[in-house]
């Protein structure tokens, strides 16, 4: 899907996808090739290529119509070297073909030109890897999102910027504390004014965090100081977060509307969940992801 001029910012149309499709799972495409199915394995390079990108498809083709986006994750077609690279620039228009928001995660992040850079391959009309949000990494300062911020608002994009993640290790310096407050707390302020500043016509902004499921009592708290930011929530399922903790952070607003204010992801739950590894066709493969797609909306209602 190319961008126009008219194009609404992420904040209004992940705000319409939430409505649209009841359910705020955002099924996660991360080619690990030892958890894959067989049918998706070979020991010759070219091949391998080939299948990971089939792979990339029956993900996309089981998550069209039934779940808002999906999330690629980055390091896993780039470690494949440039002809991973080139899988993903074509699953990326897939799936934005298809109706599907696409949230790169890539965590980019670095000073000067080099976020500039960063910035133009990842964001905007001409950006060699199309998307709709993108991941960033703020931990080097406030001024190197600048250029991510500018180059998202101009595209119509969005961005999810690392704040209290999922991980075990997220404590050792995100829950450091600092003037009786720990670190993540003074990002969020520190973010609240810009996030304010990109409200589309929902009221949702196009400056979203990362807010992982694991730690629920810290969402409320982001929520509350960040009550119009998106969330893309990690840790849902196979990383020990359930169904509630993983909601806590968004909005629920009614029956008709459901949930809005964010991405609850899943990944390993959903493609390699329910013996997918004895799996020999890619049909039964779609078919099973399907019905793991499913059973992760019934768990997030």
């Amino acid at each position: 899907m190319k961008e126009t001029v008219n194009t609404p910012p992420f904040g209004d149309r992940l705000s319409i996808a939430l409505k649209k499709f009841q359910t705020p799972l955002c099924v996660g495409i991360d080619p690990h090739i030892s958890l894959m199915p067989e049918c998706f394995k070979s020991s010759n390079k070219k091949q391998l290529i080939e299948k990971v990108e089939s792979f990339c498809l029956s993900c996309i083709e089981a998550a069209h119509k039934r779940v808002p986006a999906v999330k690629p994750q980055v390091a896993l077609f780039e470690k494949f070297g440039p002809e991973g690279m080139e899988v993903l620039q074509r699953i990326g228009k897939v799936a934005r073909s298809a109706g599907l928001l696409v949230i790169m995660d890539a965590k980019r992040g670095d000073i000067g030109s080099t976020s500039s850079a960063y910035a133009s391959a990842w964001l905007g009309r001409d950006a060699a890897f199309q998307c709709d949000a993108l991941t960033v990494n703020p931990f080097l300062g406030l001024d190197t999102l600048e250029p991510f911020i500018d180059q998202a608002i101009r595209g119509s994009n969005g961005l999810f910027i690392l704040l209290k993640t999922s991980n075990p290790g997220s404590s050792d310096l995100q829950e450091l504390n600092s003037d009786d407050k720990p670190i993540y707390q003074h990002l969020a302020d520190k973010l609240s004014p810009i996030v304010n500043l990109h409200h589309g016509k929902t009221g949702w902004s196009s400056i979203g965090v990362v807010v992982g499921a694991t730690n629920p009592r810290e969402a409320m708290f982001i929520r509350r100081v960040l009550p119009s930011s998106p969330f893309l929530i990690p840790g849902f399922g196979a990383q020990g977060a359930n169904a509630s903790m993983a909601l806590c952070g968004l909005k629920y607003v009614n029956e008709k509307i459901g949930y809005q204010g964010g991405l609850v992801n899943s990944s390993r739950d959903i493609t390699f969940g329910n013996n997918v590894s004895h799996i020999t066709t890619i049909p039964e493969y779609i078919s099973s992801l399907i019905q793991n797609i499913n059973e992760s909306i019934e768990r997030l209602k």
